[in-house]
């Protein structure tokens, strides 16, 4: 009866090829902070030696003639495999390492978002209590302006206009500064990404967290200074300071690029996988013609050998 030239146990290597393949992958991800083509590419370099390998001793194994030659063959594919398993071992396990510690960087991260939904609040504070002062400061003026008229000159009042309509338009023009036409939809936006980012860290997306690790503080760092030009806006009179958010951010990124020895959790799983790829070799049986290891020490004919 024939063997089947693809089976079982072959889509089983190719399997575990695939998955070692992945979470090398998430390794390397994690070690580049997001580098995305060059996780690929040690990803596939990795499993294709890997899967390589243990395909090829397969092979090998099931060999119709020269078994001596095949048998050495085996034998140098085997310490290859398991040279190559040894090292990719820790590129793979890395993953598991930073999950390991997945509570103490989720705890970090969310506390980062946190600070950072505060931005808007302390700034509508900020700008609500600047025009409440301004037209406190302006409606005071108007009251004293017979006893101080050089003070309503210089807030820029004019003599003959209605006093409410000059305070309601100096309100106005300081609010649209406060508050220009982009802000509701720059913090609809900036809202939607850190409810984004905040569900990215609380779920555990291996490569989203680290796109929120990599521009959390960046993002925050913009939307601050660009609050902060905003309050730079002095109305006629008005005595004011910039607005001023002091942002701390817990720094986890050395927690992903740092280089660990595996963790038990990681070598078992790994250990799994390399016997799922070789799992075709195990169940692989030789030709009925071989003559047992007998062969590597036989000093007969090449001829004898081949059979």
């Amino acid at each position: 009866m024939s063997q089947s030239k693809f089976s079982l146990a072959d889509l089983l290597t190719v399997l575990g090829t695939l998955g070692f393949g992945f979470f090398c992958f998430l390794s390397v991800n994690f070690l580049t902070l997001g580098d995305t083509t060059l996780s690929i590419i040690w990803a596939v370099i990795i499993s294709l030696i890997l899967g390589g390998l243990a395909f090829g001793v397969k092979l090998v194994k099931r060999s119709s003639r020269n078994f001596k030659t095949f048998i050495i063959w085996e034998c140098v594919l085997i310490f290859l495999f398991v040279v190559v398993a040894f090292f990719s071992i820790f590129p793979f396990s890395h993953y598991f390492v930073v999950t390991a510690q997945k509570e103490n960087i989720q705890n970090k991260v969310v506390s980062n978002i946190n600070q950072a939904e505060g931005l808007f609040i302390a700034y509508e504070s900020y700008a609500d209590n600047r025009l409440n002062i301004y037209k406190s400061r302006l409606n005071s003026i108007v009251a004293a302006k017979r006893v101080n008229p050089e003070e309503y000159k210089n807030f820029g009042f004019v003599e003959g206009t209605d006093d409410n309509t000059q305070v309601e338009n100096k309100m106005f023009s300081l609010k649209a500064q406060l508050y220009p036409s982009n802000y509701s939809a720059m913090k609809q936006i900036d809202s939607a990404w850190l409810s984004d980012a905040k569900d990215k860290v609380t779920s555990w997306s291996p490569t989203g967290i680290v796109k929120v690790v990599n521009t959390l503080k960046v993002e925050i760092s913009l939307w601050n200074e660009q609050l902060k030009s905003y309050s730079s806006f002095r109305a006629k009179g008005e005595i004011a300071t910039d607005f001023d958010f002091p942002l701390s951010f817990d720094d986890v990124s050395g927690i992903f690029n740092k280089r660990t020895n595996p963790n038990p959790l990681a070598l078992i799983i790994g250990i799994a996988l390399y016997v799922l790829m070789f799992l075709s070799y195990f169940i692989t049986k030789r030709h009925s013609r071989y003559p047992g290891l007998k062969v590597i020490f036989s000093m007969g004919s090449s001829r004898e050998n081949e059979l």
